[in-house]
């Protein structure tokens, strides 16, 4: 089976770290038999961080977004990077497709010349399924939903309601992140949906459930550390994690809080810790590369991120994977559907900070039920959440679709 998969967020040069999820999915389903190429929607356009920075720093951006190669080998795949330019995010989110189209129309044609795929699959309603919908190529149709579709552009404005229904109903078949999330894809317009669910590599065994070494030699020991790996943006509540690390602190004087990631609420929350007193033994690593953000988070006690309009959460299960246990936010649909599947999985209502410390105390205070925790995190992940498994799903997703 020949697949084009179509994404807007994948991983470049400049930015190891994005979409990676879609990367690990597509070498998923090549491990589990497709055949795959991925075209990767890349906008010529600065963030608008960097417009705001000056002159030099937009400039610089933009020097570094059209550096990119057009055409890698990632892990053994052929990745080709399509160039568009569209307007600013804010205003047109919901019409980039019509923009990336033209680009991808001859990219997807000269590709077919030399690799005759059966199936596209696209990464999200708008704009990737948008703008393969728009070159007309009359190949079946599956499309990723991870929730932006449904928790950001649709609801937003009707423009963006009307391009997630039209391109959600044009699909053979929608993958869902979530039973949440299928749910809401069905409510606007997909006529077929099927859950896949992202996953996580898991280490030795031993290493994640007995905190030793691969060489069987106990770990140094270390100050209890909470973690949390995401973006630094409002709804991952990293700001309620800090206000419990605050509260903590006389019970737990050795507690230590790492965070992983970059983003626009990072002055703000450093200056909470300040704030808190707590700056001393809060690390601010910054984005790292993933492979060293999973080993990072892994080496920590306890994963805390009750985030809200959370579709899945990979971090979760990439943590949980190495014997973290994790604590998330009730009432969203991944957190809610990793907490069913198995036990080290907490969850605390939405914003919520007493109740997070409680959580987070009960952990640290009791040695035994943190070992029995750490062991069926491990566990939950062996027996739903592996990309061995996401690799297999995603193949039966692709033959449902041709079907």
């Amino acid at each position: 089976m020949k697949v084009a998969v179509v994404s807007e967020f994948y991983p470049r040069r400049g930015d190891p770290v994005l979409g990676v999820w879609a990367h690990r999915q597509a070498l998923a389903a090549r491990d589990a038999g497709a055949d795959v190429r991925v075209l990767v929607l890349h906008r010529l356009v600065p963030p608008r961080a960097s417009f705001a920075a000056g002159v030099g720093k937009a400039g610089s951006a933009l020097r570094e977004l059209a550096g990119e190669p057009r055409r890698q080998l990632l892990d053994g795949l052929e990745v080709s990077y399509v160039r568009y330019v569209s307007p600013p995010r804010s205003r047109s989110y919901h019409a980039w497709g019509a923009w990336a189209a033209p680009a991808l129309g001859i990219a997807l044609r000269r590709l077919r010349r030399s690799f005759e795929f059966e199936l596209i699959h696209a990464h999200n309603a708008v704009p990737a399924a948008d703008a393969v919908r728009r070159v007309g190529l009359g190949v079946p149709l599956a499309i990723s939903v991870h929730g932006g579709d449904v928790l950001y552009t649709a609801p937003r404005t009707p423009a963006g309601r009307a391009a997630v229904e039209i391109n959600l109903a044009a699909a053979s078949t929608v993958l869902a992140n979530s039973h949440g999330i299928a749910e809401l894809a069905r409510e606007h317009g997909a006529l077929d949906t099927r859950v896949v669910h992202l996953g996580a590599d898991l280490p030795e065994a031993r290493t994640a459930a007995i905190g030793e070494r691969g060489n069987g030699t106990p770990r140094e020991p270390r100050a209890p550390t909470l973690v949390t790996v995401g973006h630094l943006v409002a709804r991952k509540r990293h700001a309620d994690v800090l206000r419990a690390m605050a509260v903590l602190s006389k019970r737990h004087p050795s507690l230590r809080y790492t965070i992983v990631g970059d983003g626009p609420e990072r002055v703000a929350l450093e200056g909470l810790a300040a704030r808190l007193g707590v700056s001393e033994r809060v690390e601010f690593h910054g984005q790292l590369d993933h492979a060293k953000a999973i080993e990072l988070a892994r080496s920590c006690t306890l994963f805390a991120m009750p985030s809200t309009e959370e579709a899945f959460g990979v971090a979760y299960v990439e943590a949980m994977a190495g014997g973290v246990p994790a604590i998330g936010c009730r009432g969203e649909p991944g957190p809610e559907e990793i907490a069913a599947a198995g036990d080290g999985f907490v969850l605390v209502p939405p914003g919520d900070i007493e109740r997070l410390t409680q959580r987070i105390d009960e952990l640290l205070c009791d040695p035994h039920r943190l070992r029995e925790a750490s062991m069926r995190a491990r566990e939950t992940v062996a027996a739903n959440f592996t990309w061995r498994r996401c690799g297999e799903q995603t193949l039966e997703a692709y033959e449902h679709a041709l079907r």
